[in-house]
Formats: C-alpha cells, sequence, structure tokens
C-alpha cells in the first residue's frame, strides 16, 4: 500500500460549518452537556473538507458513534496532536501563526493559563488576517461568523490543514 495525497476541500468544510453552526448534525452525537460540543464539530467540519478518517485505534482521528471513536475526534489537545503530527491517512497540518491560515483551518483558544479548551473553526478572513477580521463558527457557545477577538483567551494557536492523504493499492 502506498500513501497519496489530495487537496483539502475548504470550500466544503466552510460551507458544512455555515450549515451546521447553530444546529447539531443528528449523524454525530452532541457532546454539550458533557464537556462540550466545540472539537467535534470542528472534526465534522474538517471531515466534511477531507473525506478521510483514519482508524488507528486510540491515536488516529475517527467517529463510528459517541462511544466508539478517537480522543482526538473530541479532545482540544489531541485533534493538535494528531493533525500536526499524522503521517498517515486523513488530514494533516502545522502549527503556524494568525499569518498562515485560511478558511478551513482551526485556532485553539486557552482560557487558563495555557490549557487549551476551545476548537473554533476558522469560516472567513477579512483582508489581513487579524483577531478582528479571522472569523470564526464554534459549538459550545454557538457562533458563525464570530470575530476572535470576541473572545476572552490567555493563549491562541493555529493549525493550518495541509492536504488529505490517502491508501492506495501499489
Amino acid at each position: 500500500m502506498a500513501l497519496q495525497e489530495f487537496p483539502y476541500d475548504r470550500t466544503k468544510a466552510v460551507a458544512y460549518a455555515h450549515r451546521w453552526a447553530y444546529f447539531r448534525n443528528p449523524d454525530y452525537f452532541d457532546y454539550q452537556g458533557i464537556g462540550g460540543d466545540c472539537t467535534n464539530f470542528a472534526s465534522q467540519c474538517i471531515y466534511a473538507g477531507s473525506g478521510i478518517m483514519n482508524y488507528t485505534p486510540t491515536y488516529g482521528w475517527f467517529y463510528i458513534s459517541a462511544n466508539d471513536r478517537t480522543p482526538s475526534w473530541t479532545g482540544v489537545t489531541y485533534l493538535y496532536n494528531f493533525l500536526v503530527s499524522n503521517d498517515g491517512v486523513g488530514p494533516y497540518g502545522y502549527s503556524t501563526d494568525r499569518q498562515g491560515v485560511l478558511a478551513g483551518d482551526i485556532v485553539q483558544l486557552a482560557f487558563e493559563e495555557r490549557n487549551f479548551a476551545h476548537t473554533p473553526f476558522i469560516v472567513m478572513i477579512r483582508g489581513e488576517p487579524t483577531l478582528d477580521n479571522i472569523l470564526v463558527a464554534a459549538h459550545s457557545n454557538d457562533a458563525d461568523c464570530r470575530p476572535l477577538s470576541s473572545y476572552q483567551f490567555s493563549a491562541i494557536r493555529f493549525v493550518h490543514i495541509e492536504a488529505v492523504r490517502y491508501q492506495t493499492p501499489v
């Protein structure tokens, strides 16, 4: 088996984010009442643009049901770790600053010291990327086209999704 890659479809990912920002897709469990739904929503958006999950137990990135998923599908730090270290199938990316993001990427916010606890999904950047004109969609505190500057946070990090890998027969 060999790995091939294809572009991440940012248009599909952003369209999904707009569609479900204020609603819940019934195909996925809503984790709102048990820790928050933000990273679950961000993963759904990324999946809409990638179409490929990584079914590696524990360290992959997949959702089958509420109780059959990887920590990276719903956990802030786990999603970050998966995206920036994934060398297998599925989406992958790298940590960057706000100048390196596009619509379809994610941002993570820490509210206490450097404990990252929220994963908004970037839906639009109006001109030069600043906290005022990077607009996000998110669950937990549902939002669409919300400026990053409207959040009170102690730390911020961005992940640019580079592409998607899939496995092909040799």
